[in-house]
């Protein structure tokens, strides 16, 4: 067990989470990241690291694991400290109006602010109901989700999903897979119609297989998946080998410990107020997809703006006996801490 003291404890090490740190270590704050997740970068690293993203200022394209780099090294001045891969279970305020977290590996983090930037909350993905499925999760055949497309170069893959992240990752595993299969359930696609057009033109091609009105039906292999059995619809299965299989049919958010924070909620969304993306428990902030108020967009440049006016509100937690001034990057460049 471990123990952590730091101005403000950030849970969420999403591009919003690792923004707030900037903000922050501009006004001089220490700062502490918590994320269940092994590694930085919430959403855009864990379900799309190779995804162009084209609404972040400054950027007419910028791959979302590069815009996780980037953050991390614009915060590389400031030293923020990480805890990954723990979820906070717990929140306690304490007597002097500081707080107490506690996290699944029982690190204990003391602070004087707390921001919750955690996205929509913790994922967990969509899973097919198919038997004996989990014998094969955790390396063994099943994924529910491309980290690294190079992972499955030269493999046999059936992808299985009728979204944008099904039509993505068959377009960009058709140069990398040795045979690649997408099925579908329906006969036209809810991604992209350029995208879903790209699919079809590769199957013609003979890039990849595209098995529309077809089902996922059973996954089989003696503690690795071998192959997997494929039904059309009104017509007997059939089996298809397969080193890997892949069903994209999205992720379901769930707020987990934080329903029992005494947070306000308004349909899995934290209500905070907009002058400073406060909540109703003073001391604590919430920013990025999570929160909620009228006009909310869940855009990543939005969460940005939302960091800068919290840490401006938050200095006044962390410094009470300073007058905040306003100074501009500018004039001022970055300081270090």
């Amino acid at each position: 067990m471990s123990t952590i003291s730091t101005d403000i404890c950030i849970i969420g090490a999403g591009p919003v989470g690792l923004f707030a740190v900037f903000e922050a270590g501009l006004l001089k704050m220490k700062c502490h990241v918590v994320d269940a997740l092994p590694q930085v970068g919430g959403q855009l690293s864990e379900i799309y690291p190779k995804k162009p993203i084209y609404d972040i200022p400054g950027y007419p394209m910028v791959l979302a694991g590069d815009l996780v780099q980037n953050l991390m090294q614009q915060i590389e001045p400031f030293h923020p400290t990480f805890t990954l891969g723990e979820r906070v279970e717990e929140i306690e305020k304490l007597e002097d109006g500081s707080f107490k977290l506690i996290t699944t590996d029982k690190t204990e983090i003391t602070c004087k602010v707390v921001v919750i930037a955690g996205g929509l909350g913790s994922f967990e993905p969509r899973k097919p109901a198919i038997e004996n499925l989990e014998n094969f999760e955790g390396g063994k055949g099943v994924a529910y989700m491309v980290k690294d497309p190079e992972f499955f170069r030269d493999k046999r893959i059936v992808l299985a999903g009728g979204g944008d992240s099904a039509l993505d990752w068959a377009i960009y595993l058709a140069d990398v897979a040795k045979e690649l299969t997408l099925v579908h359930r329906g006969t036209t696609f809810r991604g992209a119609p350029e995208s879903a057009a790209k699919v079809s033109s590769l199957a013609e091609e003979g890039h990849m297989k595209l098995l529309l009105k077809s089902n996922v039906t059973q996954v089989h292999g003696n503690g690795q998946l071998e192959s997997v059995t494929i039904s059309p619809d009104g017509a007997d299965g059939y089996q298809v080998e397969a080193d890997y299989f892949i069903p994209l049919f999205g992720l379901v958010p769930k707020l987990g410990p934080l329903e029992n924070w005494g947070l306000e909620l308004e349909k899995s969304a934290i209500v905070v107020n907009t002058v400073d993306y406060s909540t109703n428990i003073p001391g604590v902030y919430a920013i990025g997809d999570i929160n909620t108020y009228p006009g909310k967009l869940k855009l990543i440049l939005c969460g940005f703006h939302e960091a800068a006016l919290m840490a401006q509100s938050a200095y006044s937690i962390v410094y009470p006996d300073k007058k905040f001034v306003l100074k501009y990057t500018t004039v001022n460049g970055v300081p270090t801490m």
